[in-house]
C-alpha cells in the first residue's frame, strides 16, 4: 500500500480576467455615494442636479429590489409560483404604520438621528416578524398543493388580506392610513436593500439554498435523499414573506399614506413583471429587472403627460404587455440563472 503523501486540495486559480470586485466592495461604494447624496438633497445643495425627484425614484427602486429579490427565492430558486407577495407587503406596511403612529410617538423626543434609528429598527423589525408569522401560517396550508393550485391559493390569500384590511376601521379601512411619520429616506432604503441582497446571497449559497434548488430540479429525488419537502418550502415562504414585510414597512414610512388598493392585483402584476423581466434564479436579474421596469414606467409617465395628464395612467397597459412579450420570446428573462461576478460566491468558498 502506497505511503506517499497525497496532494492537498486547494482552490482553483482564478480564471484569466476574473474580476476581483467583491460584494462588500460594491456595498461600500454604494453607501459611500448614498450618504453624501442624501445629505446634499436634504440641505438643498445643487437643486438642478440633485433633484429630490431623482432621489425618490432611487428610493422606489431600492424597495422594489427587496420585493423582487425575496419573491425570486420562491419563484426562482424554489421553483414554485406564488402570487401573494403584495399581501405580505401590506401586512408589513400596516404593522410599521401602527407601530410608528401608536406605539412609538415618544421616540420623536429623542435626538433626530437616534430617534429615527430606533423607530426604524422597531417598526421594520415588527413588520418583518408580523409578515413572517402570517407567511408561516399561510405556508402550512398552501404547500399542501403545487403548481397552478398553489398560485390560486396564494392569490386568494392576497385578496383575503387586502379585503380584511379594508374592513378594519382602526387602520382607516378603505379610506387609507394617514399621518404616518416619514422615517424612511434613500439612505435607509439603500442599507436595507444591500442587507437583503447580502442575506439572500449567503442563504442561497448555503445548504438551505442547495436544498431549495434540489426541490426545484427534482422534488422526488430530494425527498428520497431525506429532505423534508414541506418544511423546506415553508421556510422559504416564511423568509420571503419577512422581506416583503420589510419592503412594506419602508414603503409606508416613505409614502406617509397607504391604502389597501396599493397592494391589490396590480401590485402583484408589477412585481411579477420585474421578476420575469430580470430573470428567474438570479439576484442580478432581480436588480436589473427592477431598474429597467421602474425607469421605463417613469419615462412613459413623463412622456404621456406631455400630451395630456390623463394619458399617464395608460402606461399601466404596458406592464402586462411586457409580461406577455417576455413569456412569448424570452422565458429566462434578461439574466435568468446568471449572476454578476460581484454576486457570485468566491472561488473555493
Amino acid at each position: 500500500m502506497s505511503t506517499q503523501p497525497q496532494p492537498e486540495h486547494t482552490a482553483p486559480p482564478p480564471e484569466p480576467g476574473q474580476s476581483k470586485v467583491r460584494f462588500w466592495m460594491v456595498c461600500a461604494l454604494i453607501l459611500a455615494l448614498a450618504l453624501p447624496l442624501q445629505l446634499s438633497v436634504d440641505a438643498g445643495l445643487f437643486p438642478d442636479v440633485l433633484n429630490p425627484y431623482y432621489l425618490h425614484l432611487l428610493t422606489i427602486i431600492g424597495m422594489n429590489i427587496i420585493l423582487v429579490a425575496s419573491l425570486n427565492l420562491l419563484n426562482g430558486y424554489l421553483g414554485e409560483f406564488a402570487l401573494g407577495h403584495a399581501g405580505f407587503m401590506a401586512v408589513g406596511a400596516y404593522t410599521a404604520a401602527l407601530l410608528a403612529t401608536k406605539a412609538l410617538p415618544s421616540a420623536a423626543a429623542l435626538p433626530p438621528v437616534l430617534g429615527t434609528c430606533i423607530i426604524l429598527v422597531v417598526t421594520l423589525g415588527g413588520a418583518m416578524l408580523m409578515a413572517a408569522g402570517v407567511g408561516y401560517l399561510i405556508g402550512l396550508v398552501t404547500f399542501k398543493t403545487v403548481g397552478d393550485y398553489l398560485a390560486i391559493i396564494t392569490l386568494g390569500f392576497n385578496m383575503i388580506i387586502v379585503n380584511a384590511i379594508q374592513n378594519m376601521d382602526f387602520v382607516g379601512g378603505p379610506r387609507g392610513f394617514t399621518g404616518i411619520p416619514k422615517n424612511t429616506n434613500f439612505l435607509a432604503v439603500a442599507v436595507c436593500a444591500l442587507l437583503t441582497l447580502g442575506l439572500l446571497r449567503n442563504l442561497i449559497q448555503s445548504s438551505f439554498g442547495r436544498v431549495w434548488v434540489s426541490i426545484r430540479e427534482n422534488a422526488i429525488a430530494a425527498e428520497l435523499m431525506g429532505v423534508s419537502i414541506a418544511r423546506a418550502k415553508n421556510w422559504a415562504f416564511t423568509i420571503a414573506a419577512a422581506f416583503a414585510g420589510l419592503a412594506g414597512g419602508l414603503w409606508a414610512q416613505n409614502q406617509q399614506f397607504i391604502t389597501p388598493r396599493s397592494f391589490d392585483y396590480i401590485k402583484t402584476t408589477e412585481i411579477l413583471v420585474m421578476l420575469y423581466l430580470g430573470g428567474m434564479a438570479s439576484l442580478s436579474g432581480s436588480i436589473l429587472g427592477v431598474v429597467a421596469y421602474t425607469l421605463l414606467m417613469e419615462l412613459l409617465r413623463n412622456l404621456l403627460s406631455t400630451f395630456a395628464p390623463q394619458l399617464a395612467e395608460w402606461r399601466m397597459l404596458i406592464s402586462p404587455l411586457i409580461l406577455i412579450i417576455i413569456m412569448l420570446t424570452r422565458q429566462t428573462g434578461l439574466l435568468g440563472n446568471r449572476e454578476w461576478r460581484w454576486l457570485r460566491p468566491r472561488q473555493g468558498a
